[in-house]
């Protein structure tokens, strides 16, 4: 009865299974081949097609995709090439389970991150900028969702092309109801800032290059992600905001249909003043400054007090850069224009001691 367990009933032939294995190793080398040559010729037809459009969407699309597809072939080959022998067909199989969708989520995260690229070169040649920083964001924030969601998906494949993570997942779905309870509650912040993204990529309340006011800092969208979005002020400062911020509060966006805005200037100058000539320097200087854009120059009396008063002077340009600069450039000129011919009209506040010791000697 114990004679079957004769050690050598259990002699093992290597020179069989030396065979086997070279013979298998030959039928691997074969299938790579027969793939990387099928590869390349499949490419070359298709380059040749795609040189001949004039999008460069085509081109940025094959050049990302290119080394996945590569590797997809030659995956294909060996599976095939596994079909005829059973020996490959054991050690590959396993293995091949764990890499299709590995394979398949590197292809769709090229195609993603190609389709992303081709479409920032579209919006770029676009001469609206407006247009140009609504496609921008769109672009971006749609293109983080979709690359999160296949990274997720192809973590999931992977890992359930596992037997015992499979066998896990299987006897978690009898408590599926309170697993996805505390998966919710767990990412409810996760949840809210990509759901928040995906608002502002398609109502739009602000975009990439945008200026914006929040918290009392002023400064450029320059970048929007799923959980912040980063503000850069003029001093080179960079703002972090969460997204959902953005949706829950007030902010100013001070370029959210165009940059064309009006800016004041605003002038303190005694009552004493002569307006008319003030208002005659101050049109003569609009109209002759490169960066007004026509719309508004208005000079207009605010404030009246019994030691002052409060003039307004409202310009306009066309973009949010050319305002700055005209109110800085028209603030400076006023100012030294009124110093030379109506110095009387300059408020001063000076205490002089000498000359009232001499009124009281006197």
């Amino acid at each position: 009865m114990f004679d079957d367990l004769n050690p050598a009933n259990f002699d093992i032939d290597w020179h069989l299974v030396l065979a086997e294995g070279a013979v298998s190793l030959l039928v691997v080398v074969i299938a790579v081949a027969l793939s990387y040559v099928a590869y390349r010729l499949v490419f070359k037809a298709v380059s040749k097609i795609t040189h001949m459009s004039e999008s460069v969407a085509d081109d940025i699309l094959i050049q990302r995709i290119r080394q996945p597809i590569k590797w997809s072939f030659i995956a294909i080959g060996v599976t095939l090439a596994a079909q005829v022998d059973d020996a490959l067909g054991l050690l590959w199989e396993p293995f091949a389970q764990f890499l299709r969708p590995a394979l398949l989520g590197w292809i769709a995260y090229n195609m993603v991150r190609a389709l992303t690229a081709a479409l920032q070169v579209q919006v770029e040649a676009s001469g609206d900028p407006v247009a140009l920083r609504s496609r921008k964001t769109r672009v971006a924030v749609l293109s983080r969702i979709a690359t999160l969601a296949i990274i997720l998906i192809t973590i999931g494949l992977m890992l359930f092309s596992i037997p015992s993570v499979r066998s896990i997942g299987t006897t978690m779905l009898a408590s599926a109801g309170l697993a996805a309870l505390a998966i919710g509650a767990a990412a409810q912040p996760a949840l809210k800032s990509l759901i928040a993204g995906l608002q502002i990529a398609l109502t739009e309340p602000l975009r990439i290059g945008d200026l914006v006011v929040v918290d009392g800092h002023t400064g450029r969208i320059e970048e929007i992600r799923m959980s912040f979005i980063t503000v850069r002020t003029w001093d080179e400062r960079v703002i972090i905001v969460p997204t959902s911020r953005f949706l829950d509060e007030s902010f100013e966006n001070w370029s959210r249909r165009n940059e064309m805005l009006t800016g004041p200037v605003y002038l303190h100058l005694d009552p004493i003043t002569d307006l008319d000539p003030i208002r005659a320097e101050f049109e003569r200087f609009v109209h002759a400054h490169e960066l007004w854009d026509k719309r508004t120059a208005v000079l207009l009396m605010t404030e009246a007090h019994p030691e002052s008063v409060e003039l307004r002077l409202s310009v306009s340009a066309g973009t949010i850069g050319d305002l700055w600069a005209l109110r800085c450039a028209l603030r400076e000129h006023m100012i030294k224009w009124l110093r030379e011919t109506q110095p009387e009209a300059l408020i001063r506040h000076r205490l002089e001691v000498e000359s009232a010791n001499d009124r009281a000697s006197t």
